[in-house]
């Protein structure tokens, strides 16, 4: 089965899964902008097809440009993979991943989640500051897990696992356990 890998990582965690997948499929790996250059007959080749990208305020990011094109694509295997900062048992993950598409693209296209961290050093300036006024919000919350959440994303960490990409490869291959 012939598999491309999309991605687009600000920091690193997204990147490094992106990696990893194609490790184990053997999948083609390119970077979300030098794809966009490439015609739409580029998916022609490929039986599967993920795009990986970073979470960002429940959604994730520039994952509407493979969701546009995966409305030609049903007859592939097709999967959006998440990177975000919280962990997978986060039972906001669920909710989050629930909404990334609708009912209707749920039917030809799989979401899958899989933690990475935060690394302050890496990121764009908006976005840090974003992320350290949210922390510092979070942190005079009267809710005592808004608090230890906070304090939790207040420094860079890193919870990325390899083990978190087995249900992605699976999935990928036709085999879903």
């Amino acid at each position: 089965m012939k598999t491309l890998v999309i991605y687009t990582s600000q920091t690193g965690f997204t990147k490094r899964y992106a990696e990893w997948i194609t490790e184990k499929t053997g999948a083609d790996l390119f970077e979300l902008d030098n794809v966009k250059k490439k015609g739409d007959d580029f998916f022609g080749g490929y039986d599967a097809i993920l795009y990986a990208g970073w979470c960002m305020a429940g959604k994730v990011v520039k994952s509407d440009w493979f969701i546009s094109k995966a409305e030609g694509l049903k007859s592939k295997r097709l999967a959006v993979v998440a990177v975000g900062a919280s962990p997978n048992e986060n039972p906001d993950v669920e909710v989050a991943m629930n909404k990334v598409l609708t009912d209707e693209q749920k039917k030809y296209i799989r979401v899958f989640y899989c933690q990475g961290g935060i690394d302050y050093d890496k990121m764009k300036g908006p976005s840090r500051f974003a992320m350290k006024m949210f922390s510092k919000s979070l942190a005079k919350s009267k809710d005592e897990k808004s608090r230890e959440m906070g304090e939790y994303i207040s420094h860079s960490y890193d919870i990325s696992d390899k083990k978190f990409i087995e249900p992605v490869v699976n999935y990928l291959k036709g085999d879903e356990r």
